[in-house]
């Protein structure tokens, strides 16, 4: 069996292009959760190209894996002694 590595594309307008601080925390875009890197980025690739004429507008993509170990079920939190 392929090792799974989950992958969440999400995006929303940023107060300054320069930041990734979000206008508007509540408006953001959960595109999905994806099950490996590639349709991941092919979905992170059709969001961001819907909102090109938005220069303040970024998707981006979260390794969701590299916080939940599926061989153990811990998260990295709960490793590190925090709940």
């Amino acid at each position: 069996m392929t090792k799974q590595l989950l992958h969440l594309v999400f995006g929303g307008e940023l107060t300054h292009l320069d930041s990734v601080e979000f206008r508007d925390p509540s408006q953001l875009e959960v595109v999905g959760i994806f099950p490996n890197y590639a349709e991941a980025h092919a979905a992170w690739k059709a969001a961001a190209q819907k909102t090109v004429d938005n220069a303040h507008m970024r998707y981006f993509i979260v390794h969701m894996h590299r916080m939940l170990d599926p061989h153990t079920g811990k998260t990295l939190d709960q490793e590190h002694g925090h709940a």
